[in-house]
């Protein structure tokens, strides 16, 4: 799970935030409890104990015989209490044993002298539960009279101990319960941000025209979603104008450039006499002829950024495409002395635009001829592997810098730019050969040791019959 995602942190500071408020709650009512069982207990002791100090006012009996009617009349061993009257600070009668056998009467320390006619106090006895003991001060005739009244605070632990128990078990069920809770609140209140995430993802210069989904919750969503899809509507304008400037100055730049080469032609073929303006005119007529190269390459991303790349759409085998254009490639790479094989020893079917994949192949089988020695091989392999056609143009060349190697496939990129330009290149080949595959859903990529060769491997979905079969 990754703790720094949003959802995440949601839940967290949501459980997070509930997890305290239920332990001040359970300590709240914990300590409350607490309080009012004490407070229960010490108001029946009042009670027993103003009955008892009642009693022996009223009595003129001998205490022996008072001391059997309290024991009658209040059974404090039965009720498991503690009773002691005290008389000018002399004992007249203490209760026995409770029935619970929670504290020895004998134990209980002696009551200090009470500065008010009530009070209470918790009387610690050694090896037993603190006792709760109220005391009743009274003058009667025959002196200052106290009664004590007590009771173990060992149940009221014993129902503490419990009720904590039950809180503790509670509360991590709780907070179970709102981590949960959480979890699925966040990621119904999040599915808006997934829906346009995916959305977000598949939008590219290809697909400007899509639009991210606006969720109708009138929140901060609905807002972003909106201000998204204007800014999206702005940079599609954007985009198009700048295509619609690129193939229209492509375009008219193309006649000019025709006509600009056809007078140099004129001029080159009636200079034979004049060697200088001979010369002049054919650098001029190779620099016209880079120029309509790079134009020409310009014209062909435009229209391939344009979604023009599958105008003639159908079935073909790419093994033979690669072998025929092979062929008519030879001638070149035979004025270098260089040999080209072919490996397509079986149909591969894709699907797209024969022109535009030729043109893949032309392009990766032009570079391969200029940057490889004299004397060299260049391997043209196509095969079919997991529902994709495969075509390898490999050569044992000069390679690519590995420095180059990021930037190979950028528009106007070269990686030696003074060799390039002496032959011929302008850096939109591979520029061209990325559009074209990225076009057909496919992919190419370059493997190179400098030195040793390169090797480029162009990815294409086979077509739909054919990974079918």
């Amino acid at each position: 799970m990754n703790t720094r995602s949003l959802k995440f942190r949601l839940v967290a500071w949501y459980a997070g935030w509930l997890t305290v408020l239920f332990l001040v709650f359970g300590v709240f009512v914990y300590f409350s409890l607490g309080h009012y069982l004490e407070k229960s207990l010490r108001e029946a002791l009042f009670r027993r104990a103003r009955q008892v100090a009642d009693t022996v006012e009223r009595s003129a009996l001998e205490w022996n015989v008072l001391g059997q009617e309290i024991q009658n009349h209040f059974a404090p061993e039965a009720n498991n209490r503690f009773t002691r009257v005290t008389l000018d600070g002399v004992v007249k009668y203490t209760s026995g044993f409770p029935n619970d056998r929670s504290f020895g009467p004998a134990t209980v320390p002696p009551a200090p002298v009470p500065e008010r006619e009530e009070s209470f106090e918790h009387r610690k006895i050694p090896d037993d539960p603190a006792l709760l003991i109220v005391m009743v001060s009274r003058t009667a005739k025959a002196g200052r009279m106290v009664v004590e009244e007590g009771h173990s605070l060992g149940p009221i632990q014993t129902t503490l101990h419990a009720w904590l128990v039950i809180l503790v078990s509670g509360l991590l069920l709780l907070v179970l319960v709102a981590v949960l809770g959480g979890f699925v609140l966040v990621q119904r209140a999040l599915k808006p941000v997934d829906r346009i995430i995916r959305t977000a993802e598949q939008i590219s210069s290809r697909n400007l025209s899509e639009r991210l989904p606006v969720p109708q919750t009138r929140d901060e969503l609905e807002r972003l979603s909106i201000s998204l899809n204007n800014m999206i509507r702005r940079l599609e304008d954007a985009f198009q104008h700048t295509q619609r400037f690129l193939a229209d100055a492509s375009h008219e730049l193309r006649t000019p450039l025709t006509i600009i080469q056809g007078e140099l032609e004129n001029v080159v073929g009636k200079s034979l006499q004049k060697p200088d303006v001979r010369e002049i005119a054919g650098s001029a007529l190779e620099e016209v002829e880079r120029l309509k190269n790079i134009v020409e390459g310009l014209f062909a991303l435009s229209r391939l950024d344009a979604g023009e790349a599958q105008e003639h759409s159908a079935p073909f085998d790419l093994g033979e495409l690669a072998m025929t254009t092979a062929d008519q490639m030879s001638l070149l790479a035979e004025d270098k002395k260089i040999s080209i094989l072919c490996h397509c020893h079986q149909p591969v079917i894709v699907e797209g635009d024969r022109a535009r994949l030729k043109q893949v192949t032309v392009n990766l089988l032009d570079n391969a001829i200029k940057y490889t020695n004299s004397g060299g091989r260049i391997d043209v392999t196509v095969t079919s592997l997991n529902g994709h056609a495969v075509l390898e143009v490999a050569d044992d060349g000069i390679g690519i810098p590995s420095a180059a190697m990021p930037h190979l496939f950028e528009r106007f990129y070269r990686v030696d730019k003074a060799r390039s330009r002496e032959l011929g290149g302008a850096g939109l080949g591979l520029s061209i050969v990325k559009s074209i595959c990225v076009a057909h859903n496919g992919r190419v990529g370059a493997r190179s040791n400098q030195g040793e060769g390169t090797r480029f491997t162009v990815e294409l979905p086979l077509a739909k019959q054919s990974s079918g079969s």
